[in-house]
């Protein structure tokens, strides 16, 4: 496709953000992953950009010699944020916000694009992290702010939440008008069953078995209102509701904290849901011998399962071990969600006016219905 702008792409992983914002019309110039699995997913899948496969820190002068960038986007490694981490601000990975910092200084591009977890945008822990990074950017002229999105949303099928910090240079940028571009952009999710059901049964040419972790019954199950909530097997890995979106996929995948799907429900004819049944059974205190044992219909999520609810193209190809795969989809920006941000600034960038999404009226919708605060 033709693009429009010229980007470069920082902590890159496997290139979520970077197929997002290509098909928005952003081409990525320059690129930079130091997980070797994930640097030969994105050049097998990116054969035009140019990567650089290492530590930034090694590679950031290089960054002096890129000229007229416009986009510079990329997620630094949120784990030194992450409630599901230590959340240490002493973590070498929480400070790789400034070296994106220090990038946007020397490449000065037009806009500026920088995802991060949530508890960033949100926490009054980080709120002195948040100060810095809107003072550093604007004492460089630029003028931003952090949105805080629901990629189901947005048509994902998944409910992933994230900041994203965006910056504009020298542009007088108005917080309602982007407000609004993000409501009229916002865009009902596909269920699960719509998304995986075309890939066909596990084992399958076009979706091969990939997790083989056993699904048991965990010996002290953990209850929660939801039969998809809680702990009801062994592990973190919970049954996703197929005729709805599913929760955050983790870089953890793999092993038994891989999502559970019911492929009778999914792909075949069954018309009971096992898993709300064994529920049920569980809230009654009637336990009969149909539920002894978790039945095969019950497995965890495949790669290309997991690929689609993170919105990669199907035929995106990735390299490592099963594990280093997983990790790589579970870490990466939803594609789709990207692909939103990306026309967010574009628009921004080129004064579009606002158009009302037909299914969704603005003037109903507030501002805490998509932006998390």
């Amino acid at each position: 496709m033709p693009y429009k702008y010229k980007g470069v792409s920082l902590f890159t992983g496997a290139g979520g953000m970077d197929v997002g914002f290509e098909k928005a019309g952003i081409q990525v110039v320059w690129a930079n992953e130091i997980d070797k699995d994930a640097c030969a997913t994105f050049k097998e899948n990116h054969r035009e950009s140019f990567l650089r496969e290492g530590d930034i820190s090694h590679y950031i002068n290089e960054l002096n010699d890129l000229k007229n960038i416009d986009i510079l986007f990329g997620g630094p490694p949120c784990q030194g944020f992450s409630v599901a981490g230590k959340m240490d601000p002493e973590d070498i990975r929480s400070q790789l916000i400034w070296t994106f910092i220090e990038a946007i200084e020397r490449l000065k591009p037009q806009v500026f694009v920088m995802e991060n977890v949530k508890a960033l945008g949100t926490l009054e822990k980080w709120k002195d992290v948040r100060e810095s990074i809107l003072k550093r950017t604007s004492s460089m002229g630029y003028t931003c702010f952090p949105f805080l999105l629901n990629s189901s949303h947005y048509g994902v099928p998944q409910k992933r939440e994230r900041v994203f910090f965006i910056g504009f240079l020298e542009k007088k940028i108005e917080y309602e008008k982007m407000m609004l571009r993000l409501k009229q952009l916002m865009e009902k999710p596909t269920s699960i069953r719509e998304t995986l059901a075309p890939l066909g049964p596990a084992n399958t040419e076009r979706n091969p078995l990939t997790c083989t972790a056993k699904i048991t019954l965990a010996s002290n199950p953990i209850m929660r209102k939801s039969p998809y909530a809680g702990m009801i097997f062994n592990g973190m890995g919970r049954p996703l509701d197929i005729d709805h979106y599913a929760n955050t996929l983790p870089a953890s995948m793999g092993g038994n904290k891989t999502p559970i799907v019911d492929e009778e429900l999914l792909y075949g004819n069954a018309i009971n849901d096992w898993v709300v049944e064994y529920h049920s059974a569980l809230l009654n205190g009637k336990i009969d011998s149909k539920f002894q044992q978790v039945p095969n219909r019950l497995r965890r999520i495949t790669i290309k399962e997991a690929a689609l609810l993170q919105t990669f193209p199907e035929d995106y190809v990735f390299k490592g071990s099963k594990s280093a795969i997983y990790r790589q989809i579970g870490n990466a920006v939803p594609c789709k969600l990207a692909e939103i941000v990306a026309k967010l600034v574009i628009s921004e960038l080129e004064n579009e006016p606002i158009i009302r999404n037909q299914n969704i009226d603005v003037g109903q919708v507030t501002f805490e219905d998509f932006l998390l605060i």
